[in-house]
């Protein structure tokens, strides 16, 4: 039993040591985490989608509490998340105005032209590696459903149409369809924008004309019919400005193919 004895005794020691060493460790190289942070974390929602701007919800929590971040700065969590933050960390606070995505190309099926059939792997990045996309539009939707996988809200579906539709309901604004998009077809505008030209096209009218029935041929006929100057034609593509138009609807009457569209229900 001696030899035994001896090298329990030895491991119980060496045991001993090592949970001292690891004590000493603990205190010399401790961080300080403040307990608010783990508090903000836990009404955050939890989704650690990014739309914050951080990695996840306990960076954008950590942020907050160090005062780099507003209240407001979950996207997905609203007026309610934005209220249990300021609360836990002794401020007042309004929610930012919501953003929502919608999804700014009408190529449908039967609208856009397409160079051939693309039969690969059911993803948009992947479809852009083949001769960019089966579409004649180098700007248009591919209808892959990239955006839809990677929605963390089930925000978005495909339409029968071929293209993404966005459910108002579950969207929250985080941006990661905008970022998973190889030609950004989602985009982010403010819940209380009235109109917008749904087209990402750049291209000239005439070949617009020729390969989308529904695209902004950069006509200006919209431009010259705002009364509040809030069209301006950015590389032959109409842009809508949030903070001049009212939704007076003279735009609607004068663009040839009805790409700019009303945004209110």
């Amino acid at each position: 039993m001696g030899p035994i004895l001896s090298a329990v005794v030895a491991m119980g020691g060496l045991g001993l040591v090592l949970s001292a060493a690891l004590g000493v460790a603990a205190k010399v190289f401790y961080v300080y985490v403040d307990p608010k942070i783990g508090e903000v974390a836990d009404v955050l929602p939890g989704a650690n989608c990014g739309g914050c701007g951080y990695a996840g919800c306990n960076d954008c929590a950590a942020a907050m509490v160090a005062g780099e971040a507003a209240p407001n700065a979950c996207k997905a969590g609203g007026d309610s998340v934005t209220q249990a933050a300021a609360a836990i960390l002794g401020i007042s606070a309004t929610a930012a105005e919501r953003d929502i995505a919608k999804i700014f190309c009408r190529g449908a099926h039967g609208a856009a032209e397409r160079k051939f059939i693309y039969s690969g792997i059911s993803d948009c990045r992947a479809a852009m590696q083949v001769s960019g996309g089966d579409k004649s539009c180098s700007y248009g939707c591919l209808g892959l459903g990239t955006c839809v996988a990677a929605c963390p809200f089930d925000a978005l579906s495909m339409g029968d149409d071929g293209l993404p539709v966005v459910d108002e309901r579950f969207c929250t604004g985080c941006g990661t369809c905008v970022s998973v998009c190889p030609r950004h077809i989602p985009q982010l505008i403010k819940e209380t924008q009235k109109a917008a030209t749904l087209c990402s096209s750049h291209d000239l009218g005439k070949i617009v004309k020729a390969i989308c029935s529904v695209g902004c041929i950069g006509c200006g006929k919209c431009k010259k019919a705002c009364p509040e100057k809030a069209i301006t034609i950015t590389k032959f593509l109409s842009i809508v400005d949030h903070e001049k138009c009212n939704g007076c609807g003279k735009c609607f009457e004068k663009c040839p193919t009805g790409v700019i569209q009303s945004l209110v229900a």
